[in-house]
């Protein structure tokens, strides 16, 4: 089978993300914004869906990330994202 591109989360990872999604928790991510800085946030994770091939993370505070912008959620380096 071929590797998910890093623009998709692998299965375990959004087994993850629906963990986060239910328990409504605070997380910490790790991100690069569209200038390629690094961000760090704590906030919820609201919503995680896919939109013409690409994943995305929707934060409680309406901040939309493409999932291969993100780096680390909770301390975990999510795989394929941190290159």
């Amino acid at each position: 089978m071929p590797n998910p591109s890093s623009a998709t989360a692998s299965y375990s990872v959004q087994g993850m993300l629906r963990e986060y999604l239910s328990s409504g928790r605070l997380t910490e991510v790790v991100y690069r914004d569209s200038a390629g800085q690094i961000c760090l946030v704590h906030d919820v994770i609201r919503e995680f869906f896919s939109r013409a091939g690409q994943d995305f993370l929707l934060l409680g505070r309406g901040t939309m990330l493409p999932f291969d912008h993100v780096i680390t959620i909770d301390g975990q380096v999510l795989s394929g994202s941190a290159g």
